[in-house]
């Protein structure tokens, strides 16, 4: 028996997921033009148990969805690079999931895109293994080179001109201590090593620069590898960071490093506690927007 006065659709499309990469939900971007979503295929999710596999037509495109019932007060929508994903209470009849998926049919085709745009970035980031591979570092490409006869590793920040040109322009170099024939997993595993220990140098270091001006105390640094999180901080002084920040650039760093460090004084994401992070990086929002699109490199082989 459905309940006699339903609050309306409005109230049903109160939630929905977006994946935050701090403690808590950063600020929606604003609305962009809608892509053309006739450019790539949608993608199928993948059905999982207790869902059920469904289309829509919004703006004259097929778009599958799964639909999962839930104990839920608010219809919920999700897109992923899995596709979309949609969460509604057991007593809402399908009519009106339909209508919420209209109302929010922009919306939801943007995203779409966006996903697909970005699982291209994600895969042409993927680094593949061997003498003369590039990676990002510090938000420049880094190339690595096989040198059998180094101990460990050596960084060479390259030599520029005064007048530089394409051809004179400074390439960071990555003299590994292995031999030719290294498996792609050696290689990698010799990287990503080196990568956590500039890591933890360059974070240490960017933590004490804002501190000391912030007015607040850092206990301790541990490098995080977490997958939705670029850092955290706890009531107690313990900052967290995700060493893979060290493929972006400076500026991506200090500004993950200014927010966490403005949480010893504002534990939440208040006006007051933005106000706090502006005191030492104003231009937090720039950084904040190239955080939200930055891409890391995959390391694993396909």
């Amino acid at each position: 028996m459905l309940p006699s006065k339903l609050r309306g659709l409005g109230a049903l499309l109160n939630n929905f997921t977006q994946l935050s990469l701090f403690d808590t939900e950063p600020q929606p971007a604003p609305p962009s033009p809608v892509p053309d979503p006739a450019v790539a295929p949608t993608p199928r999710p993948r059905v999982e148990a207790g869902a059920t596999a469904r289309q829509v037509l919004l703006q004259g495109q097929s778009i599958p969805y799964e639909l999962k019932r839930a104990r839920r007060r608010s219809i919920g929508f999700t897109v992923s690079e899995d596709g979309l994903r949609v969460s509604a209470p057991k007593w809402v009849p399908l009519g009106d999931i339909d209508k919420a998926l209209q109302q929010k049919g922009e919306w939801i085709l943007r995203k779409l895109v966006e996903q697909r745009e970005r699982a291209r970035r994600t895969q042409a980031a993927r680094v593949h293994w061997g003498d003369g591979c590039s990676l990002p570092y510090l938000g420049e490409p880094l190339i690595v080179v096989l040198d059998p006869s180094l101990t460990g590793a050596r960084l060479d920040e390259g030599q520029s001109d005064p007048q530089p040109t394409l051809a004179t322009v400074p390439r960071r170099m990555l003299y590994l201590g292995l031999p030719q024939d290294a498996t792609p997993d050696q290689i990698r595993d010799t990287v990503q090593a080196w990568l956590q220990r500039q890591a933890r140098q360059r974070f240490e270091q960017r933590c004490r620069h804002f501190a000391g001006p912030l007015g607040v105390t850092m206990t301790g640094l541990r490098l995080s590898s977490a997958q939705t999180r670029w850092g955290s901080a706890s009531a107690d002084g313990m900052i967290r960071l995700n060493w893979r920040l060290i493929h972006f650039s400076p500026a991506l760093i200090d500004y993950v490093v200014a927010h966490e460090l403005a949480h010893l004084k504002e534990m939440n994401h208040s006006p007051r506690f933005w106000a706090v992070v502006r005191s030492v990086f104003p231009d937090y929002e720039l950084a904040r927007d190239r955080l939200k699109q930055a891409v890391l490199p995959l390391m694993d082989e396909a």
